[in-house]
């Protein structure tokens, strides 16, 4: 017997053992797991929940096995177990590990310094600390309002979306087929937005709200196509939103006009105008008049919109609005001391091409049924490049997904409930307010009062509102604001009226407008009727979610995408309500936590990159990109160099970066990579005397997404230095980096860092992502600033925001705190070692089957490898008609999402295991492989019929293995069972290949109707 199990605070102990169990796993029956004498639960080193249990009369374990102490973390993170390890460098001929590394990393790049983050610890240690941390942040209810609203996540969504590994990590839907139950949950919030904006196309998700409008500038120049130069933004738009559109527009030489736009003479030079609705100070106002004469002048007018506000309020279509954004976040998504959420975007059809990030859109699959997929994926930036509308890659979709389950739960009835009584209250304590003497400015209120307080200061008002744990905002001139939310109740308003020195008294909101007051429906669909009751709510969820392939199901090989372990320990911390339930501008003093933490994350990335100074800003990777570049382009500036705007990027280099260069400023010239992958020093070299005098930056990706380290980096680097220019690292494939080598000891000068792939925050299907960038001491005083709470690592001549929030995606950095903190530093490295051994392990079995397209000089790869798959395409030199899509798609029958498919070399895979996949998993996956190369060989031979095989019609679903018609030339167990391992555990798709062009001819982005369908 394994032995009786015991629960003991967070973590499972066994009280006893036998023979037959491992070492890996033996652990005495210590209090939380270890004996800690004098610790909170212990008396006399005893633990007092386990004092009468004897222990085994044994010796104490050993606490390693091989390199790796099994009571700490980096035992469960890296898969393959010590024994594995050694056969694996047997199968490729390395002696031990350090003779790998030795011959896969350029010994010019390795780095001799120790990282000092610390030995590896045990979760519950580190989950200790943390909490330590978070015990000194102070949670008060704000009411602080700008755009940052207290929400209730229904417990049904927060404890199987939000807490669920069947959602949270997953990757962005490419693999259409096995993504169904996501794609559909984004459908819903799209369906959601279109219907609340009152406008036909939305999109899948952005950043934040601030983001999202500076977005919509730019989507207003897009469809201007450079015949305007000006854009308007209303002064009532919340301060952060019209930082960033500021930081936006200067590198694009946007003319920026802020003010009133009823003062505006709107001429052809503007592009479009920006209204907040309601405003930043809660005032609601009429827009029409100025859309009108927007729109007279050829101008397109964007409302930033809170879609809470919109179930009482006449929606932006049909005020005439173009554009439509804002923030979902008070749609269930905790404030999370600014995110992640889920912003939206949403437009008319004819502008579906420029419309920024991702769509969801319906279509068909080979058997004729209804499925899903991402419209129009040609507007995805790594195949347009410098070209693309945006370089938007990391949306919000965990967020937009609770989001729109958030309307599925409460439905029309629900939201609009919820906004009535937001809006009542807030009528109640306007008549409190006003009834005390004080002078209210709103003419008309959703939930936002500004208040001019009488007989007393602001200052008073704001004391007043801390002593009963209350925080409100200070406009800077005198007056106040209040914004109320869902979670506010009787006794929150008694202690507003004592604030102000009220009475409590009822009383009801002004009305409305009659042109304000909504008039047509929303939540119309069947999805938002039909799950009030908590069972079915939870049926719906898991019903989806079974839809979808995720880590816990396999391995999801994604070259440059990093789909590691998201460990439960590492997750815990986003539900604490020190961390979740924080109003991003609060006062600095009850984020104290926040901010210790911050700076310790801060200082162990500098030292893992090597560089001088960390933003944790960047609240997506592609974000980072921009970030970094911003920073590069106003060192130049500061230095006088002006005409520096050429950005040498190789074609090797991470697909968001040309468009990132372009948003930056930059001109973007393409360098060739040589017959190894490495970059094309003579090709550089030319490229650069060309441009001599304005090369600005060089934009590398290291290693490459060709999978080799290059040799000459340092050479590549010290030229483009030597030219003036400055390096941009992407730190896309950092986690082939960490403990052996740096970006900043390699000679970059700024990098930005992927912490929803190196360091393990979840993908969420899409997002969130993190991308904070590192700087060293010549790009430090650059570090971007925040108009309303400036973070302590902004510079001394700081860009502006890139985020709406001052710390970004702040809540989900405690995850990539634990797993450092948890790692130590060399279990940091092992994880680097790891992560190589495993692609050279895997590259090793695949490459008598496959040609691997890159490895470096030795023979080795890095961290992931391309296979090529051209030569068994048509006019191949293996021809079998069997294209890429073919071989990704029967990767799903064997139970696994493709890897990268042609990118960035077109007719390959790009394959990453990542260092926290075990041994059995990589031989699956190459097993899967090699029986397909098998298949296809039987397809070039005419064992399996050309058209009618195996690869050219999967993925098999089950409904098509059991009809009763069956008319292909292979047994239905072939299709479906092609591998042992499949009798034991199968995902079936839940749909056949789908008919991406048809979707984009019939394109359909909102839950269509049955009658829509059919038409279809």
């Amino acid at each position: 017997m394994a032995g009786l199990c015991v629960l003991v605070g967070m973590r499972v102990v066994r009280t006893h053992w036998t023979a037959n169990d491992t070492e890996q796993g033996r652990s005495e029956l210590w209090c939380l797991g270890r004996e800690r004498a004098g610790g909170p639960l212990s008396r006399n080193g005893v633990c007092p929940l386990t004092a009468s249990i004897s222990r085994p009369s044994q010796p104490e374990p050993s606490r390693t096995h091989g390199a790796t102490p099994v009571e700490t973390f980096p035992g469960r993170h890296i898969g393959p177990r010590p024994a594995d390890i050694e056969v694996m460098l047997d199968a490729i001929g390395a002696q031990s590990l350090d003779v790998l590394i030795d011959e896969a990393v350029p010994g010019a790049i390795r780095s001799e310094r120790v990282l000092s983050i610390g030995p590896a610890r045990h979760e519950a240690d580190v989950l200790e600390e943390l909490r330590s941390k978070a015990s000194k942040n102070r949670v008060l209810r704000s009411y602080i309002g700008l755009g940052y609203h207290g929400t209730v996540t229904p417990p049904v969504i927060l404890r199987n979306v939000l807490e669920n590994p069947g959602w949270y990590t997953q990757y962005t839907p490419y693999q259409a087929e096995i993504a169904q139950g996501r794609l559909e949950a984004l459908l819903n919030f799209q369906t959601a937005i279109s219907d609340l904006t009152g406008l036909p196309l939305a999109g899948a998700s952005l950043l934040d709200e601030a983001t999202a409008a500076a977005e919509a500038m730019a989507m207003c120049f897009a469809i201007a196509k450079g015949k305007r130069t000006r854009f308007v933004v209303d002064r009532a738009c919340h301060p952060q939103t019209i930082a960033v559109i500021e930081t936006r527009a200067e590198p694009l030489d946007i003319e920026l006009t802020i003010t009133d736009p009823a003062n505006i003479e709107f001429d052809e030079s503007i592009a479009g105008v920006l209204l907040q609705y309601p405003a930043t100070d809660g005032d609601i106002v009429d827009p029409s008049a100025v859309i009108e004469r927007a729109h007279a002048a050829g101008a397109l007018a964007v409302m930033s919109a809170d879609p809470l506000a919109l179930a009482l309020l006449t929606p932006p279509g049909e005020l005439g609005a173009d554009i439509a954004v804002g923030s979902t976040q008070r749609f269930g998504v905790p404030l999370g001391y600014g995110g992640p959420h889920a912003a939206y975007i949403a437009t008319h059809e004819q502008h579906a091409r420029k419309l920024p990030g991702r769509i969801i859109g319906v279509s068909r699959d080979t058997h004729g049924d209804r499925a899903l997929r991402m419209a129009i994926q040609t507007r995805e930036q790594h195949i347009k490049r410098e070209r693309a509308t945006s370089n938007i890659c990391t949306a919000q979709a965990l967020l937009a997904i609770i989001a729109g389950m958030y309307c599925v739960y409460h439905g029309p009835e629900g939201l609009r409930r919820i906004a009535e009584r937001i809006r009542f209250q807030t009528g109640a304590l306007r008549s409190m307010v006003e009834a005390a003497g004080h002078k209210v400015l709103n003419a008309q209120h959703f939930d936002s009062l500004r208040i001019r307080p009488s007989g007393t200061t602001v200052s008073n008002v704001m004391t007043a509102a801390l002593s009963v744990g209350i925080n409100l905002r200070d406009f800077g001139d005198g007056t106040v604001g209040v914004s109320l939310d869902e979670t506010v109740g009787e006794r929150d308003l008694e202690d507003l009226a004592k604030v102000f020195g009220a009475n409590p008294v009822s009383g009801e909101p002004s009305p409305l407008p009659e042109a304000l007051i909504r008039q047509s429906g929303y939540l119309t669909h069947e999805v938002f009727q039909a799950h009030r009751s908590e069972t079915e709510m939870l049926r719906y969820i898991f019903e989806l979610q079974e839809r979808d392939l995720s880590l816990a199901h396999s391995m999801i090989p994604l070259g440059s995408c990093t789909m590691k372990l998201n460990a439960t320990s590492e997750m815990q911390p986003i539900g604490w309500p020190e961390f979740s339930s924080i109003h991003p501008f609060a006062p600095a003093e009850q984020a104290s936590g926040y901010t210790e933490m911050f700076e310790e994350l801060e200082r162990w990335l500098c030292d893992i990159t090597g560089f001088a100074a960390v933003s944790l800003q960047p609240n997506a990777g592609a974000q980072g990109e921009y970030a970094g570049l911003l920073t590069i382009r106003a060192y130049h500036r500061n230095r006088g160099d002006h005409d520096r705007n050429v950005c040498l990027i190789p074609v090797s280099a991470h697909g968001t970066n040309p468009a990132s260069a372009v948003m930056a400023g930059f001109e973007v010239v393409s360098v060739k990579c040589d017959k190894y992958g490495d970059t094309d020093l003579d090709d550089l070299r030319a490229k650069a005397e060309k441009h001599a005098g304005r090369v600005g930056a060089l934009m590398i990706t290291y290693p490459s997404t060709h999978g080799v380290f290059e040799p000459r980096i340092k050479e590549v680097i010290e030229f483009v230095h030597e030219s003036g220019g400055l390096v941009y690292m992407d730190g896309a494939n950092l986690n082939a980096q960490v403990g052996l080598t740096s970006p900043g000891e390699i000679g970059a000068d700024v990098c930005h860092l992927n912490l929803h792939k190196t360091f393990c925050i979840p993908h969420g299907g899409g997002g969130p992502g993190m991308g904070p960038i590192a700087v060293n001491e010549r790009l430090k005083p650059f570090l971007p600033t925040h108009p309303v709470v400036a973070p302590k690592s902004a510079g001394l001549t700081p860009i502006g925001p890139v985020s709406a929030a001052p710390y970004g995606s702040a809540s989900i950095l405690p995850i990539s705190w634990v797993y450092i903190a948890a790692m130590g530093s060399e279990g940091l490295k092992k994880a680097t070692e790891v992560a190589i051994l495993n692609a050279n392990y895997m590259a090793k079995r695949l490459e008598s089957h496959y040609d691997i397209v890159y490895t470096g000089k030795t023979g080795r790869v890095a961290h992931e490898f391309i296979v090529d798959c051209r030569p068994y395409a048509k006019g191949g030199e293996l021809d079998a008609g069997i294209v890429i899509d073919d071989i990704a798609k029967r990767l799903i029958d064997y139970g696994f999402h493709g890897p990268t498919m042609s990118w960035p070399v077109a007719g390959t895979l790009m394959v990453e295991p990542t260092e926290s996949e075990p041994k059995a998993e990589l031989d699956r996956f190459c097993d899967a492989m090699i029986a397909i190369r098998a298949e296809i060989e039987r397809v070039r031979t005419g064992d399996l019929d050309a058209e009618n095989n195996p690869l050219k019609n999967a993925p098999h679903t089950a409904a098509c293995v059991s009809s009763d018609a069956w008319d292909r030339p292979y047994a239905r167990a072939e299709g479906a069972y092609p591998a042992p391992w499949l009798r034991r555990r199968k995902f079936w798709p839940a749909v056949g290949r789908v008919d991406n062009p048809f979707g984009d001819r019939n394109l359909i982005c909102t839950c269509p109707s049955v009658e829509e369908l059919a038409q279809a």
